[in-house]
């Protein structure tokens, strides 16, 4: 079975309003999301100890070895980009109790939790992504990693919410304007509900 680009759960302009503009969507889901699954498919095709494998499977198969570096970016990128478009929503930046109640206790305050997020964001040098995760602890963390990285790869913890700081994220909207991009996620776009029922399945 071939992995496919997944969706969008809202319409292309459904996001304009709160700061992402439907060029943003189209190109980013459209165009960059969908090189890299079809990148991957071509990789799984060629390559019969990747057939059949999950996609978490794969990025966990080719996480570290230098020879499957594509493999791993494509199959990376895909798997960052499908919690990426869930981790948005057209009238987000809204915290639901329990999640607010978790930062508070781990971070705390709601502030200093939104503080440790653009750092993170705005430091990562390059392309990459921030995310907020639950540690190994069962304690809420901000984490960065660089390019097609990610949190599940990486072992930092079970990833709540991911935010694309690779320059195609943000350019159209925001121009270089990282910071601003950053923070209008977390107060617009930000699907705190995502985050919430993802700490509740963990």
């Amino acid at each position: 079975m071939a992995f496919e680009l997944p969706a969008l759960p809202y319409s292309t302009d459904a996001l304009a309003e709160a700061g992402m503009s439907a060029e943003t969507l189209e190109l980013h889901h459209g165009k960059h999301h969908q090189a890299y699954v079809t990148a991957l498919n071509g990789f799984v095709e060629k390559n019969d100890v990747l057939k059949g494998k999950s996609l978490e499977e794969i990025v966990r198969f080719a996480n570290g070895k230098a020879d499957l570096a594509p493999v791993f970016n494509n199959a990376g990128q895909h798997w960052n980009h499908i919690l990426f478009w869930q981790s948005l929503a057209p009238k987000g930046g809204k915290l639901p109790g329990a999640l607010e109640k978790k930062l508070v206790e781990d971070f705390g305050s709601v502030d200093a939790f939104k503080d440790a997020f653009k750092t993170a964001a705005t430091t990562q040098f390059g392309s990459g992504w921030a995310w907020l995760v639950l540690g190994q602890d069962g304690k809420l963390k901000v984490t960065k990693t660089a390019n097609a990285d990610n949190p599940f790869a990486a072992g930092q913890g079970h990833a709540l919410l991911g935010l694309d700081v690779w320059e195609h994220s943000y350019y159209v909207d925001f121009r270089n304007r990282r910071p601003d991009y950053v923070g209008n996620f977390l107060d617009k776009l930000a699907n705190y509900e995502f985050a919430e029922a993802r700490l509740n399945q963990a």
